[in-house]
């Protein structure tokens, strides 16, 4: 695996170090730095030149300054004759702001297909996007990995007795009904409302039997966990035993991890798309690695390999 170049930006050294050890390769050197004026300087420190490069961006606050690193590292390696430049984007930013379905917004996440397009990317590699139709955006292949398989598989792993998976909503019943197939337990549906553009929602009721059962919460990202703790005040309520919750993406800002830890939730598992720095790891927290998923992606890719096989092995 001479060809392939993996850097990392500076936010993302941990992660794309997992996927360097995955591949047995040593990571690119690069020197990221910031002027005094805020202005942000890449250089690539070796030869790209007809390689397979690949990006390493993870997109924890600030977003828009971790943006702006990825642009700059893309244009430095296009410039520096790169045959392919490859982004890995374990979580892709605005990317619930998919849909025009308010008078005069922007489509954000589409317009972050553009930039990234533009600035001379000839392949994304992301994980679960809130909006599965976000890689249409893109002109450029968009491959869509997902966490769904390391999620089922640390819980199959914890043999949790009389066990129901919750849908948070109606929007969510359909996976909510894939992962209770797998898993082969009843599901349940709380009955949830959104306050305009407000995290906040409301959660009045559920359908189907919670009481003292152990129930899961799946969901493609947590943010502020607003939203979850809702959903498990109503759990609470009408009686569950024990209340996991499990996600992709666990952005965990503001108030989220004070939320999480004051709750009734038994334990909280994510992936490290987002890193989760030690202040926020919590006893509940458990943060599992997807490092090794986009190393064998990336593997698949420069082998010209088929990427659905990566969830056949992890099965």
């Amino acid at each position: 695996m001479k060809e392939i170049k993996v850097f990392a930006c500076p936010t993302a050294e941990e992660f794309a170090g997992e996927i360097c050890d995955y591949l047995k390769i040593e990571p690119g050197k690069i020197n990221s730095l910031k002027f005094k004026n805020d202005n942000n300087f890449v250089q690539l420190l070796e030869t790209v030149r007809e390689k397979d490069v690949y990006i390493v961006q993870t997109t924890q606050p600030p977003v828009n300054e971790r943006i702006m690193e990825l642009l700059i590292t893309i244009d430095a390696a296009k410039r520096a004759s790169a045959k392919n430049i490859n982004v890995v984007l374990p979580y892709f930013p605005y990317s619930r702001s998919d849909k025009k379905d308010q008078p005069r917004i922007p489509i954000t996440a589409k317009l972050m297909a553009q930039i990234i397009e533009a600035a001379g990317a000839t392949r994304v590699i992301t994980c679960d996007l809130h909006n599965a139709a976000i890689q249409a955006y893109f002109n450029i292949n968009c491959d869509r990995l997902t966490g769904e398989y390391i999620l089922e598989k640390y819980f199959l792993d914890k043999k949790i007795e009389d066990m129901v998976i919750i849908a948070t909503d109606a929007g969510s019943a359909k996976k909510a009904y894939k992962y209770s197939k797998f898993f082969n337990c009843p599901i349940a549906l709380v009955d949830k409302r959104r306050d305009g553009n407000n995290d906040k929602a409301i959660s009045s009721t559920i359908i189907g039997d919670v009481t003292d059962k152990n129930a899961i919460i799946f969901d493609d990202e947590i943010s502020t966990a607003g939203t979850l703790m809702e959903t498990v005040n109503v759990l609470s309520k009408y009686g569950a035993r024990n209340i996991y919750a499990a996600a992709t993406h666990g952005i965990l800002v503001g108030e989220a991890i004070e939320r999480i830890k004051n709750s009734p939730i038994k334990e909280l598992v994510v992936t490290n798309t987002v890193p989760v720095p030690k202040e926020k790891r919590i006893d509940k927290l458990t943060v599992l690695s997807i490092a090794p998923t986009f190393g064998e992606a990336i593997k698949r890719i420069h082998e010209e390999r088929p990427l659905g096989e990566i969830f056949k092995i992890s099965e």
